[in-house]
């Protein structure tokens, strides 16, 4: 195995660093890292497309996120267990899918890397990196993910890798999301559940509460854990005698 040493940017290195992004209708729109402005990211596309082959072992797709009112692709089941954790997170403002693609001139070979996920937070941006737990110490990705966490430091955004969530909360998480649309829960159950005191009530109690069919009414409730009118315990299975706190307006 080829071993990968990283010993930090330099200034001659980091001068170098490039950052290219795929803007609508296919325009590549090009600037220095250390010159990269918000708006570079007002139209910005994936900068791949799907990959399909036969025997492949990740999965592409779309996902339709709350936060953009619209799709956002992932080449991952991995991914799209964290591109639902960033739509259901209330403090991410937007998301943009393999936002950029990095080039740097770094011991002697041009390096080239395209995150997974930007997210605009109210703390900032972020950049992230998506990858198996198992995976990270491979020495040629650790090396990757270091210099792209100096890079993202000399672009003013923070750097994150994300691996496996624990199992019990992304298969929770992945139910909620399946109530995050409105139009698909009904107006009147959400109002009348609205209308209710469900603070300390079990997600059976908070049902009984009023007089629509039981499924009408747990789906409204679990749309109101997606917008975090309500929370659970995300990291327990979730039953009839989960309990429900209410969060105050």
């Amino acid at each position: 195995m080829v071993s990968y040493r990283y010993t930090g940017l330099g200034e001659p290195q980091w001068s170098s660093a490039r950052v290219s992004v795929r803007a609508s209708g296919g325009e590549i729109v090009e600037s220095a890292a250390s010159d990269v402005h918000s708006s570079m990211w007002d139209k910005a596309e994936p900068w791949r497309t799907f990959r399909w082959h036969r025997g492949q072992k990740h999965y592409s797709g779309c996902y339709w996120s709350t936060t953009e009112s619209g799709f956002v692709v992932y080449e991952s089941r991995l991914e799209l267990a964290h591109l639902v954790r960033a739509d259901f997170d209330p403090s991410v403002r937007r998301i943009v899918a393999q936002p950029f693609l990095v080039q740097i001139a770094l011991d002697s070979k041009c390096r080239r890397h395209v995150p997974d996920y930007l997210l605009f937070t109210g703390d900032g941006l972020v950049i992230v990196d998506v990858k198996p737990r198992e995976l990270l110490e491979k020495p040629k990705i650790a090396y990757t993910l270091a210099w792209m966490r100096d890079v993202g430091a000399r672009m003013g955004c923070s750097f994150e890798v994300q691996s496996e969530p624990p199992a019990m909360e992304r298969l929770n998480l992945r139910f909620v999301a399946g109530f995050r649309r409105s139009e698909s829960v009904s107006a009147q159950v959400l109002e009348e559940l609205r209308g209710c005191n469900l603070d300390g009530l079990t997600i059976g109690q908070a049902v009984s509460c009023v007089q629509h069919p039981p499924p009408r009414v747990r789906a409204a409730l679990l749309h109101m854990v997606w917008r975090h009118e309500l929370l659970i315990d995300l990291g327990r299975p979730m039953t009839s005698q989960t309990l429900i706190t209410r969060v105050a307006p």
